[in-house]
């Protein structure tokens, strides 16, 4: 018997030394890849391999050719200029005669040149107290005289803030193409004293939109490193559906974050599984799923498949979810089927955390799931609602694209001309940015105190399908929130 014994022992543990060595050697080549796609920087975003049977590049034919463009005519013609037909054929040498005209358009760029203003201010003093007083003339953008009397206009000052702020050029290159283009020399010192007293101006339009987040539905935080003076800070973004606000601070904790959004904040949060959204004790949550999703695929990678199982069985649930939303609103099925198959995952993903796990990292995965058990499905709860909280992490990248080319902060004083300029290319409109950029700039270098240089839109309502004891709270909170985006201080605006 004791020999039957040791010998079934013998085998076991021979099969658990092939297992194991099967799993090194997999692992193995999962660092290999990893450490040789490390050191791809010729192609960092090309695939593994190409695909077997890629489409033919170009146009389509027939309905697939996409959308049919062409430059449309101009509205207006600010010159005429009549090109004669040649009196003789260029091929023979014939004589040509005339049947009539075509006509062709090209828009063109005037020759760009500078404008030297100068403004004679008539200076007085009061005769009750004696206080120098002179005039100002609205545009203006400083009332310094004597050595500081020289000055960039608004329409410099807008372009410059776009170039650096808006499309992430240095203050080397945007002094460079203010000079190649227009011919107007300013040093880079220059330009980024001029962009430090627009960004103070700016102080009351980036408190208005930061008031406008508070008071949005549903706000999308997230968060990334970022080095100020070599230490490590974070910058923060909070997305809406219609404005982007940024922050830099020293800190990652619950206070940076209130500062934005409120320690009250009583909406929609829509975020990742950093532990400090949670302390937003009066807001609805709904954590990313795709942070979910991305976790569990990489999980099965490194575990395998069997002690991956745990993970795809969590994948499967997150992903019929979103099948599930997807049928919802393609009006597939009714809301009362919507319940009962919110309520069926819901109880399946009970079940899968009710286990206990051997691997320590489902046990951690088990973990993080608990305590996000609430936040999981609650955008199946609330039609509109996101999934996931790519709108932060869009908001995020251009932030970071600048900063890699522009540099970061050296101190902390240059972290507001980062927040409150950066939030103007973020949140002005797609198209037509020149003009509105120029526009909030004269108004803000004018001292005039406007509350948002940007056209906002009323937040749309999301359609709840929550239970009733549950909905009639979020019904209250909505009507709230829309009777103060309706407010008057929230109004559409066109002024800028």
């Amino acid at each position: 018997m004791a020999a039957e014994s040791l010998a079934e022992e013998n085998a076991r543990l021979r099969r658990e030394i092939e297992s194991l060595r099967a799993e090194i050697e997999r692992l193995r080549k999962l660092l290999e890849e990893a450490l040789r796609s490390a050191k791809r920087q010729a192609a960092p975003f090309s695939r593994r391999s190409p695909k077997a049977n890629p489409q033919t590049p170009g146009r389509k034919p027939g309905q697939q050719y996409g959308r049919r463009c062409r430059r449309p005519r101009p509205q207006h013609i600010d010159e005429i200029i009549e090109v004669a037909v040649p009196q003789s054929c260029p091929d023979c040498g014939g004589q040509v005669r005339e049947e009539g005209t075509r006509s062709q358009y090209q828009t063109e760029i005037p020759e760009p040149r500078v404008e030297h203003i100068e403004f004679r201010l008539h200076v007085g003093h009061c005769r009750q107290c004696g206080r120098r007083v002179q005039g100002r003339h609205p545009r203006q953008v400083s009332q310094a005289v004597g050595s500081a009397a020289s000055h960039l206009g608004p329409r410099a000052l807008a372009l410059a803030t776009y170039l650096n702020k808006g499309l992430g050029l240095a203050y080397g290159k945007t002094a460079a193409v203010l000079e190649e283009g227009f011919g107007l020399r300013v040093s880079r010192s220059g330009l980024c004293q001029g962009l430090a007293r627009l960004a103070g101006k700016a102080a009351p339009v980036y408190a208005a939109l930061v008031q406008q987040v508070r008071g949005s539905p549903s706000v999308t935080p997230d968060e990334t490193g970022w080095k100020v003076g070599g230490r490590l800070w974070w910058m923060w973004a909070f997305s809406t559906e219609q404005v982007t606000v940024y922050c830099i601070q020293p800190g990652r904790g619950f206070q940076q974050a209130a500062e934005i959004l409120g320690s009250d904040y009583a909406g929609f949060v829509v975020r990742d599984g950093w532990s400090v959204y949670r302390q937003f004790v009066h807001a609805y949550h709904q954590t990313c799923l795709a942070h979910l999703l991305r976790r569990c695929r990489e999980m099965q990678m490194v575990l395998g498949a069997k002690a991956g199982r745990f993970c795809g069985q969590v994948q499967a649930v997150l992903q019929q979810s979103l099948r599930l939303r997807d049928r919802y609103a393609q009006g597939q099925i009714s809301v009362h089927g919507m319940a009962v198959a919110r309520g069926r995952l819901e109880a399946s993903m009970e079940r899968l955390l009710q286990a206990d796990h051997r691997r320590a990292e489902n046990q951690r995965l088990a973990n993080h799931l608990r305590r996000e058990q609430d936040a999981l499905f609650t955008f199946l709860y609330c039609q509109g609602l996101e999934a996931t909280n790519w709108r932060a992490e869009q908001a995020i990248r251009p932030m970071v694209v600048s900063a890699q080319s522009v540099g970061r902060q050296s101190h902390p004083g240059g972290c507001q001309n980062a927040e409150r300029l950066g939030q103007h290319s973020a949140n002005l409109p797609a198209t037509r940015t020149a003009p509105h950029l120029h526009a909030a700039t004269a108004a803000m270098l004018s001292s005039i105190q406007y509350p948002g240089s940007y056209r906002t839109k009323h937040a749309k309502q999301l359609q709840l399908i929550l239970p009733h004891h549950r909905k009639k709270t979020l019904d209250a909170f909505m009507g709230r929130v829309l009777q103060h985006l309706a407010s008057a201080r929230f109004k559409d605006t066109t002024a800028l």
